[in-house]
């Protein structure tokens, strides 16, 4: 059961690397109403296909989980636009990710204690 958490939460980084790669301009979007360089796109992609992957593979899943739980509660205010409601879901989506990642690595830690 925790190597298939592991892997279906590894799957959406793996899949918003694999996003960002084939159509960058709605993640480009969201970083321009925010202010930031659409170039971060990139490093994001790299960042979720790297984190993706230390996730499912290890080592340090501990590690990887708790950051990557903050990149989702971090990320979820690029889709805090109150008017769309679809965004406003990805936004609670991104907390949701983010507790089940925090739960990977609890369960990480009491397998090591």
């Amino acid at each position: 059961m925790f190597l298939a958490s592991r892997l279906l939460l590894s799957l959406l980084f793996l899949g918003g690397a694999a996003q960002k790669a084939i159509d960058p301009a709605p993640v480009q979007m969201l970083l321009g109403l925010a202010g930031l360089p659409s170039a971060l796109v990139w490093p994001a992609l790299a960042f979720n296909l790297i984190a993706g992957i230390c996730l499912l593979t290890g080592p340090h899943i501990r590690l990887w989980a708790i950051v990557l739980a903050l990149y989702c509660v971090g990320t979820s205010f690029f889709h805090l636009l109150l008017p769309d409601a679809w965004q406003v879901t990805i936004f609670v989506k991104n907390w949701a990710i983010a507790g089940g990642l925090l739960a990977v690595a609890e369960v990480e830690r009491l397998r090591h204690a």
